[in-house]
């Protein structure tokens, strides 16, 4: 079973989870043009995974079979596991519990060799669909407060298995990252009135230089403070703090523009490894206060971070954002 262990310094939660090191040659780092082969996520092998637990295929068809086109199951070596009770402990000043949570894949296409990048815009909205119902889901377990969704694109980046796929965690603890942006967008209320991010949008409207994409209901943009190069978000520009509020017309509106972002990415710099990570408001968490506003993260993994960096949280970047958004808006739509 996966133990949570905190720091008593920081505040940080560790997840130990050594099956995780353990895990058997069914799910090795695949080889391109060999995976198909055996891949546990293309269609007519639905019985290689645990049961889907979320998918979208026409009526009538059966669950755990062919026709879908988006498809959600549980992780088979799961960094957190559904079953049991949190069981808190503490020892002095030591903190631990139970690794209780849930940890999913959702297989984004059933075309074994397509990238997120490549999708058409319905099929890339199908999975920011999956992505909500599931957070709708998982909101119902009251162990949980918080809901993690993350892509590892590139075996640099994390990725271990071939075929397209993006991953949620669900925790029973709100990650420190998240604690500290709560903290930012609190100050921001508290000082200024309104959200810090609502402001940034304004901002970035007026000078334009680091915006990548425009659109009524979303904003692509370089950070003004990137931590790595090209780092790029996307944030509604309505306020809202909770992904899984999304309707489908903005997850769609969301799809078009995450769509457009990662082909610039792709086309600028030759389909680079990266990361991207959903930022939304914390779950079953009443006490919180309500001011937050989603937003996805996406960085590409072009530079390695090291010792500067792990020992003082200052980051180098060598490429300006607005050098960065300029490099980008030229391989819009390539």
């Amino acid at each position: 079973m996966p133990e949570l262990r905190r720091d008593p310094i920081v505040g940080r939660w560790v997840v130990l989870a050594p099956e995780r090191g353990e895990r058997p040659s069914d799910f090795p780092p695949v080889q391109v043009g060999t995976a198909r082969n055996t891949c546990p996520f293309c269609p007519g092998r639905e019985s290689m995974t645990p049961p889907e637990v979320y998918a979208e295929r026409p009526d009538g068809m059966r669950d755990d079979g062919e026709g879908w086109s988006v498809r959600v199951v549980s992780n088979k070596y799961p960094a957190l596991q559904i079953e049991g009770d949190l069981d808190p402990k503490s020892d002095g000043v030591y903190r631990s519990m139970r690794g209780v949570g849930a940890h999913e894949v959702i297989i984004e296409s059933p075309d074994h060799s397509a990238n997120l990048a490549s999708l058409p815009d319905d099929q890339i909205a199908a999975v920011a669909r999956a992505a909500r119902e599931r957070i709708l889901d998982l909101t119902g377990d009251r162990r949980f407060r918080y809901i993690q969704v993350f892509k590892n694109f590139g075996a640099e980046a994390g990725a271990t298995m071939e075929h397209g796929h993006t991953q949620l965690i669900a925790t029973p603890t709100v990650p420190r990252r998240l604690d500290e942006e709560l903290g930012g967008f609190a100050l921001h209320e508290r000082a200024n009135g309104g959200c810090i991010l609502c402001s940034m949008i304004e901002q970035e409207r007026a000078s334009q230089g680091r915006i990548l994409i425009e659109s009524d209901r979303f904003l692509a943009f370089e950070p003004f403070a990137p931590r790595f190069p090209y780092e790029t978000w996307i944030v509604p520009t309505y306020h809202e703090g909770a992904y899984e509020t999304s309707s489908d017309d903005d997850l769609l509106a969301f799809a078009q523009i995450l769509g457009r972002t990662l082909r610039a990415i792709h086309g600028a710099l030759d389909s680079p490894p990266y990361n991207f990570v959903l930022h939304t408001a914390p779950i079953n968490e009443p006490g919180r206060p309500p001011l937050f506003h989603w937003h996805l993260e996406i960085m590409p993994k072009l530079t390695k971070v090291a010792g500067f960096e792990w020992g003082t949280g200052f980051y180098i970047n060598s490429v300006p954002p607005e050098d960065a958004a300029g490099v980008l808006r030229s391989h819009l739509d390539i």
